[in-house]
């Protein structure tokens, strides 16, 4: 789990600054604020150093205190210090680059990992995401100095991953019926998926069948775990937890939702969207008492995903058993859920 630390202008009004603490110390490990650090259970026996004197670092820790070394990084010389400081065994390490240098961040992280806790400083939520991402590791946590609620609570959720896991249940194949050609999407997103990983696909917004991204191999084809061949170009797909979008809405850059077969989710974008004609297959299932559809290409590589495996929808008989998101009843405008609007789908 990444650490958030918040820092809170001196220049905020008494209004702001309620807000930003009582939104702080429910999320945030450490806050800091006219000169006192403190979290949800009080003040914090943190000692920020001035210098790094290694005799005084060692007594502090005897003393059983935390140190903290804070430093801007603009050239080689600030790098090194920063790199030193987890040597020696700072407990945290909060580093600010003036101009966001990636490589200066790279390189930190390559040194210190394991050896002490690296803070970068940012202002926005963007850039928390930029820093948590460097490397593929990350740094071990943001501090962000704003007096802005709303980047706050977008920062919150970025560190702290909080998107909700997504409620899947077991369906049961109704019938598979070979239909014409039609255009077919295929979401080639920036990140690569695992086994049991891809996106919730249907052509109604009660319901959508899990379909796992390309990582199988066969004798035919690479596998290309980037990949999930999502259905017909009218098909709807989840973008966030609980909104939609049409596959034929996407392009590169919009954000799309990975889903796996235990529900966890997370975020990627996506690196192109790719639309072809090719033979289609419609697929019905019910859940409880929920009748679903969806619609996917006819071929041995699309696959979606069932409580213990994954299954080429080639393959597929009645009373199979694949997984399906049931979404709130009600409809849609523009993506967005109104439970009270009385839809009916077919």
């Amino acid at each position: 789990m990444k650490t958030l630390w918040l820092e809170i202008p001196q220049t905020v009004t008494q209004l702001e600054k309620e807000a930003l603490l009582n939104l702080g110390f429910e999320n945030a490990d450490v806050v800091l604020q006219a000169g006192q650090v403190s979290d949800r259970n009080g003040r914090l026996d943190l000692v920020f150093l001035a210098d790094l004197n290694e005799k005084r670092i060692a007594q502090l820790k005897k003393e059983g205190k935390k140190t903290v070394f804070r430093v801007t990084i603009q050239g080689k010389e600030d790098e090194n210090q920063a790199a030193k400081a987890a040597e020696i065994g700072v407990d945290f390490v909060i580093i600010n680059c003036l101009d966001w240098r990636v490589i200066p961040l790279e390189n930190l992280i390559a040194k210190g990992r394991g050896k002490s806790t690296l803070i970068a400083e940012v202002n926005t939520a963007e850039d928390a995401k930029v820093v948590l991402e460097v490397l593929e590791l990350g740094t071990d946590g943001v501090l962000l100095k704003t007096s802005n609620l709303g980047e706050l609570e977008k920062t919150v959720k970025i560190v702290k991953n909080q998107l909700p896991k997504m409620s899947l249940a077991p369906a049961k194949i109704l019938s598979i019926k070979p239909i014409g050609t039609g255009a077919r999407v295929c979401v080639d997103t920036v990140d690569l998926m695992s086994p049991g990983e891809g996106m919730l696909v249907g052509c109604q917004s009660a319901g959508f069948f899990l379909v796992e991204a390309e990582v199988s191999e066969n004798p035919y084809v690479q596998s290309r775990p980037f990949r999930v061949n999502a259905g017909p170009a009218s098909h709807y797909t989840l973008t966030s937890v609980t909104n939609t979008r049409y596959l034929s809405e996407l392009k590169a850059g919009d954000e799309v939702l990975i889903v796996s077969r235990d529900g966890k989710v997370r975020i990627t974008n996506v690196g192109r969207s790719k639309i072809e004609f090719r033979p289609l297959i419609l697929i019905e299932a019910q859940a409880d008492q929920t009748k679903i559809k969806t619609i996917l290409q006819n071929a041995e590589t699309i696959r979606v995903v069932t409580p213990k495996a994954s299954k080429p929808v080639t393959e597929l008989k009645p009373n199979d058993e694949v997984l399906v998101h049931l979404a709130e009843k009600g409809g849609r405008h523009f993506g967005i859920s109104v439970p009270e609007e009385t839809v009916i789908e077919k």
